[in-house]
């Protein structure tokens, strides 16, 4: 690993990213073909978050928040710093005083693969946290590692720059690259899921306006009566338990 502090990463229009958050992270996680989710070990650390911005990333030692402390220099307005450590950690690596610093230089939220602290203070200051763990072990600054370098977070890549959008469904990234294609396809979405929802208020059935319904017999999934299922379903006991009993008895 280069210990770098990569400068100068281009970042995507704020008012584009707003527009790509508003649609939310499950609806755009949908309409992109499901990619880009940083999986459901990031949680907020208070509920009703919801932010978009710019990736700062920042690769960490286990314990150790010195780059933290040096990315911050590199952030600015609508910027989101995303860290992850070298390898696992639940040691809690950002608190309220890193917060204040952020905040100062208009930075709207952390997504951290390890611990954070002072949840109470973070959730009174209104400023989004993300993280895998909450954790009163504090750590050292001391080890070296990078800033604005790509990094994975739950299986996902992450460039300076991308996209990051994130509320109580979890966290996303979109690449740079592909923001527009993001707000475009959530769009369609939207709209299909404001006319199911629509449709549904009115007692219309999942089964039936997404074509389910035909589909079920070829799954072998068939209608039965209470009575029908009292007489079958009996036998069908029996059947399973004598199978289950040669099965047993064969290992």
């Amino acid at each position: 690993m280069r210990h770098v502090v990569v400068t100068g990463t281009p970042r995507a229009s704020l008012e584009r990213i707003d527009t790509l958050a508003a649609y939310g992270v499950a609806t755009v996680h949908e309409a992109l073909g499901r990619t880009g989710c940083l999986g459901p070990g990031l949680r907020p650390a208070w509920p009703g978050s919801r932010t978009g911005g710019n990736a700062v990333t920042v690769l960490c030692w286990p314990g150790d928040n010195l780059m933290i402390h040096v990315a911050v220099e590199q952030c600015q307005e609508g910027d989101i710093l995303v860290v992850t450590t070298t390898s696992p950690s639940t040691d809690g690596m950002f608190g309220e005083l890193l917060a204040t610093s952020l905040r100062s230089r208009g930075v709207r939220g952390l997504v951290i693969n390890a611990g954070v602290r002072d949840v109470a203070e973070l959730r009174a200051m209104g400023f989004p946290v993300w993280s895998a763990a909450v954790s009163a072990q504090g750590t050292v600054k001391a080890t070296p590692g990078a800033v604005n370098v790509p990094i994975t977070v739950g299986g996902q890549l992450v460039r300076p720059g991308d996209t990051i959008i994130a509320d109580d469904d979890g966290v996303l990234v979109v690449p740079r690259a592909d923001l527009e294609r993001g707000i475009a396809a959530a769009s369609v979405r939207a709209a299909k899921e404001a006319a199911a929802r629509e449709a549904f208020a009115k007692g219309e059935l999942g089964l039936d306006r997404y074509g389910l319904r035909e589909r079920l017999p070829a799954l072998g999934i068939s209608y039965v009566t209470a009575d029908q299922y009292d007489g079958s379903g009996a036998a069908g006991r029996e059947d399973a338990g004598e199978q289950e009993h040669g099965d047993h008895g064969s290992r």
